[in-house]
C-alpha cells in the first residue's frame, strides 16, 4: 500500500516548485490530476511531471473552468504556481474552490509569497534565496556570490516545502473538516533551511564573512580537492576522530601542521598541504585508499557515474522508467511502498477523470468538440 494512497490532488501544470510538490505526492501514492493548458510542449520523459494523471483544459473558456472545478470537488488539495490573483482572475481561487469543497486544502507557491511588497514582481530562485540571505553566505572569500543550481529556493525551499504543507493541512482537514490555504514563498522557505546558521554567537557561519565558516570552505578538512586526474574529491573529515584517521590514511597523522585542527590561523597553510597532496593522485586511487573508511569522503561524480556507483546500485537510488534514468521516489519505508515513476501522455486522461466527476459522453464529447478539453 501507498502511505498517500486515498488522497486526491488536482495540480495546474507549471514548472520548478509546484511539479517538484505533485512529483513527491504521486511517489508516494496520491492521485495526482495534473491539469494542462492547450498549445502547450508536452511533458514527456520530464520527471518532474511523472506519475500524474492528465487532462488538458482551456480555462479561458467559462466551461473549462467549469471542468476544473468539478475535479477539485473531490479532491482533498489544489496545486498552483501563478503569480498572486491570477487564479482568482481565471475563476478558481480560494474562495470559489472553498464554496464548491470546504476540506479542500490549496496550496499556492510563489517567490515572493502572496503578500508583501515584491509580491507581484518577477523573478526566479537566484532572487528569493539573494533576498532571504541564503546566497550571501555561498562561495569563496573575496569572490562573487556564486549562481548555484535552483535546489535552494525551487525545490529545497519550495516545491518540498509546499508537499509538507499540504500535507500537514490536509491532516488538519481531516480533523476539523476545514481546509485552507498553504503559502508557499521561496524567501520564506530558503530562509529557514538558513535556520543552522542563524545562531547569534560571532563564530556562525551565518555572521562570519562569505567562505569563511567552518561549513562554506575555510577549513581544509572540509572542501573539495582537485585530483592529478582532473577529478574532484570532497572531504569533510570535522569531528576529531575521523579528522584524526583522515590524517593516519594519507601519511600526515603526526605532522605538526594539522595538530590544532580548529585553529583558523593554520587553516590556509593545511588547505595548501592539502591541495598539493589530493593533486598527486587520481580521483581513483584516493577512493581505493579513503572511501568506505571512517574518513569522511567520497567522490565527486558526474550525474551518469552516481547512476552508475555501486552505492547507489545497491540502494536503488536511480530507476529508469519511460526511457529516462531518474532518481527513485525517497524517502523508504518499512511497512508501505512508494510509486515506482509512470508516464502519461499529455491529455490521455481526460475523459476518464470527467466520467468520474459526473459527466457525461456526449457533454464530453461536445467540450472536445468545443476544443474546451484536448
Amino acid at each position: 500500500m501507498f502511505p498517500l494512497e486515498g488522497l486526491r490532488i488536482v495540480e495546474l501544470a507549471g514548472i520548478g516548485p509546484g511539479p517538484f510538490a505533485g512529483m513527491m505526492l504521486a511517489d508516494h501514492g496520491a492521485e495526482v490530476i495534473r491539469i494542462e493548458r492547450p498549445g502547450e510542449p508536452s511533458t514527456y520523459r520530464d520527471p518532474l511531471a511523472r506519475s500524474r494523471r492528465s487532462i488538458v483544459v482551456d480555462m479561458k473558456q467559462p466551461a473549462g473552468v467549469e471542468a476544473v472545478l468539478a475535479l477539485c470537488r473531490t479532491a482533498d488539495g489544489f496545486i498552483e504556481g501563478l503569480r498572486p490573483g491570477v487564479t482568482e482572475r481565471l475563476g478558481l481561487g480560494p474562495e470559489v474552490l472553498h464554496a464548491a469543497n470546504p476540506r479542500l486544502v490549496y496550496g499556492r507557491v510563489t517567490g515572493w509569497g502572496q503578500v508583501g511588497p515584491l509580491a507581484q514582481a518577477a523573478g526566479h530562485d537566484l532572487n528569493y534565496i539573494a533576498l532571504s540571505g541564503a546566497l550571501h553566505a555561498m562561495g569563496r572569500p573575496d569572490e562573487k556570490p556564486p549562481v548555484p543550481l535552483n535546489l535552494v529556493g525551487d525545490f529545497g525551499g519550495g516545491g518540498m516545502l509546499l508537499a509538507f504543507g499540504m500535507l500537514s493541512a490536509i491532516l488538519a482537514a481531516q480533523r476539523t473538516g476545514r481546509g485552507q490555504v498553504v503559502d508557499t514563498a521561496m524567501t520564506d522557505g530558503s530562509a529557514l533551511l538558513m535556520a543552522m546558521f542563524s545562531g547569534t554567537g560571532g563564530e556562525s557561519d551565518w555572521q562570519s564573512p562569505r567562505g569563511t565558516g567552518l561549513l562554506s570552505g575555510a577549513a581544509p578538512f572540509y572542501d573539495t580537492y582537485e585530483t592529478s586526474d582532473g577529478g574532484f574529491i570532497a572531504l569533510g573529515a570535522i569531528e576529531p576522530q575521523f579528522y584524526a584517521l583522515f590524517l593516519a590514511k594519507v601519511g600526515l597523522g603526526d605532522d605538526p601542521l594539522f595538530a590544532s585542527q580548529m585553529d583558523k590561523a593554520i587553516w590556509p597553510a593545511a588547505k595548501a598541504r592539502l591541495t598539493a597532496l589530493f593533486k598527486s593522485r587520481s580521483r581513483d586511487e584516493w577512493c581505493e585508499l579513503l572511501l568506505g573508511s571512517d574518513a569522511c569522503f567520497a567522490p565527486v561524480l558526474s550525474q551518469q557515474e552516481a547512476v552508475e556507483h555501486p552505492h547507489n546500485r545497491a540502494r536503488g537510488t536511480f530507476v529508469d522508467a519511460f526511457g529516462l534514468s531518474q532518481p527513485a521516489p525517497a524517502p523508504r519505508y518499512s511497512e508501505s511502498t512508494s510509486r515506482f515513476p509512470e508516464f502519461t501522455e499529455k491529455g490521455a486522461d481526460g475523459p476518464a477523470l470527467l466520467r468520474e466527476a459526473g459527466y457525461s459522453d456526449a457533454k464530453i464529447a461536445q467540450l472536445q468538440s468545443d476544443g474546451v478539453i484536448g
